[in-house]
């Protein structure tokens, strides 16, 4: 792999020496004496020490690295410190070759020589002053960082082969080195992109640097709330809306020239007017492209690689992702994945269901599981309306047999605490039925409904345990809107029953009492809302089930219930005056049962509110 033999059989550099050999120096330093020695350190550390001395140096230590034993951990350091990446290419493979005989000969040194690598995975820092405050960072515009990073990577290698127990030793190192997050996005976007290549090579390392970075993106995620985005792109727009109102009329024969050609879109155009947000997007690309990479060989999915892949991100998904509650973006690598074959949507699905219905799994993370099976169901375009109805029968049937359970018991109340993982199922469920009852119903609506009938919605939805009262309004209404209007469940004379056992909490503070209700008492949120990082929601876009506005006149349609003994051409009819443009899109908007509710389920949340029912 490297070409560093043909410096041995070279004749040796003519360069200012002293004090004989490399060998006599070290030999006379083991005596007392300490003149040469520190000579070596001082031409060492020269910074403007010339590329012959440092080969015909290199050519000396590695003939000699017995002797560089843990008493000459100063000198190493000073080896490894040399700028050896930026030099000519003989330098560069001299190095190469002095580092795999120093790992082989003395593993003493094997920490300080991977730690130096990996250091060289950033930019170099480059000093910067301002008003006496240092604010260095990356230096972005050095045109020979792609090859370097190359070399570092050589460099890896090299040692690896040297030293087979390099991974276990080298992880530590990755993990201390990950840069803070006030970094530079290029430092960041260059530390994360290196850490995904060492998996290429040290493979028996993927699970592990995966999980730091997911960990790593999870935490930026959890800290950069979408709320906290959306505000940061609406202060932006109204800046540079009042910027180009300002300076209307300037240079416009410039701007009408521009525009006469192809649309000229800026740079910052894509970027996030949030600084964390605009690392994310910018991180989350990166992984996205790194699955696509890993999964498919010459264009084509790799069958093998994909299952290996789908088993590291599971494992990771179970140990971060699952526990942590509302993040917005980073879940998406799953989503992305499970995209590229039928197979592995269904395996993930299956995953879910057995954590949420396996009652040695805490209740937080069973219920949080059945928000990713409604998430997931609803948001996914890839799933087809197949196994969008095969998840429906198995979710449904638990729920009946919960019911079955719970009935004759002392708990057949409705308690979030006793019964959280059946409400999280029954939202999956009414969930996804609001986005894909279309499809379920699409061909032949008489068949639909009898597959809807056969669910049974009204004994769930009449059960002691009540889940009308628990579920998020806003689905719970659409959910009622579209039962009706299929004569499969009237839900609305308990949902009025329900709102009557509200009890507002009354607030005080510094501007004055506030009233609150709580409408999220299972404090749940769906995973798959709309992605919003510029760049990286293009990966996610095409494979996603966008929220779409219905007319007025559907509107009204949709409170009109559909008259039995229709004949099944009208009924053809009907759906074909419904269906949106877009393939599987679900057209309803909250109506008038609800009007305070938002008009599209693609930002449901969770309210910070709190509500108080009547004791029973």
């Amino acid at each position: 792999m490297l070409g560093g033999d043909e410096f041995i059989s070279s004749p040796p550099r003519k360069t200012v020496r002293f004090g004989g050999t490399l060998t006599d120096i070290l030999m006379k330093y083991e005596k007392g004496e300490t003149t040469d020695f520190e000579l070596l350190k001082h031409q060492l550390s020269d910074p403007d020490i010339k590329d012959a001395q440092i080969i015909n140096w290199l050519h000396e230590f590695r003939a000699s690295v017995v002797y560089l034993t843990k008493e000459r951990e100063q000198l190493v350091n000073i080896l490894l410190k040399l700028p050896w990446l930026r030099r000519s290419q003989e330098v560069v493979e001299e190095y190469l070759g002095f580092l795999g005989n120093l790992v082989s000969a003395q593993t003493v040194h094997l920490r300080p020589c991977l730690r130096m690598i990996v250091s060289q995975f950033v930019p170099a820092r480059i000093t910067i002053r301002e008003d006496d405050v240092d604010i260095s960072d990356s230096d972005d515009d050095d045109e020979n960082l792609s090859e370097n990073f190359n070399t570092c990577h050589r460099a890896l290698q090299t040692v690896a082969r040297y030293v087979p127990s390099t991974p276990q030793f080298l992880m530590p190192i990755l993990v201390e080195n990950f840069p803070f997050f006030n970094k530079s996005e290029r430092t960041l976007e260059c530390y994360v992109h290196n850490l995904l290549r060492v998996t290429v090579y040290l493979p028996t390392l993927r699970l592990q640097i995966l999980e730091l970075i997911i960990e790593k993106l999870l935490k930026l995620d959890v800290s950069t709330p979408q709320q906290d985005i959306e505000d940061a792109e609406e202060n932006a727009n109204n800046s540079d809306s009042e910027e180009k109102s300002t300076e209307e009329g300037l240079f416009d024969m410039e701007e009408d020239e521009e525009r006469k050609g192809n649309k000229v879109v800026s740079s910052s155009s894509e970027r996030m007017a949030h600084p964390l947000a605009e690392r994310l997007d910018i991180l989350m690309t990166i992984l996205f492209s790194y699955i696509k990479d890993v999964c498919h060989v010459n264009g084509k999915l790799d069958i093998s690689n994909t299952k290996d892949l789908y088993r590291d991100l599971v494992c990771v998904f179970d140990k971060l992702i699952l526990p942590t509650h509302a993040s917005c973006h980073v879940q998406y690598f799953m989503f992305y994945l499970c995209s590229f074959k039928l197979g592995l949507a269904e395996a993930f699905l299956d995953h879910l269901w057995k954590k949420l219905h396996d009652p040695n799994n805490a209740s937080v993370i069973r219920q949080t599981a059945g928000s990713y099976i409604g998430s997931f169901l609803a948001r996914a375009k890839f799933i087809p309306v197949v196994t969008v109805k095969a998840c429906l029968d198995l979710l449904v049937n638990w729920m009946h047999k919960y019911i079955d359970n719970q009935d004759k018991g002392a708990n057949a109340y409705c308690d979030v605490a006793l019964h959280g993982p059946f409400y999280s199922t029954c939202q999956a469920v009414f969930y996804t039925l609001i986005f894909r009852h279309k499809q379920i119903l699409d061909g032949n609506l008489r068949k639909g409904l009898s597959y809807l009938q056969s669910l049974n919605f009204e004994r769930i939805v009449m059960c002691q345990l009540n889940p009308l009262k628990i579920c998020i309004p806003s689905v719970v209404n659409l959910f009622a809107a579209i039962t009706r209007k299929y004569q499969l469940v009237f839900c609305y004379t308990i949902i009025e029953r329900n709102n009557r056992q509200f009890i507002p909490v009354v607030r005080s503070g510094s501007g004055g009492d506030l009233v609150q209700t709580c409408t999220n008492p299972l404090d749940s949120f769906f995973p798959f809302d709309p992605y919003i990082l510029k760049r990286s929601k293009k990966t996610i876009e095409p494979f996603y089930q966008f929220w779409e506005e219905l007319s007025a006149e559907d509107l009204e349609n949709l409170k009109k219930p559909i008259k039995k003994g229709t004949s099944e051409d009208e009924d053809d009819d009907f759906l074909k005056g419904e269906t949106p443009q877009n393939d599987g899109v679900v057209g309803i908007a909250p109506n008038s049962y609800e009007s305070n509710t938002r008009s599209a389920l693609s930002s449901i949340d969770s309210p910070p509110d709190c509500y108080v029912p009547y004791l029973q």
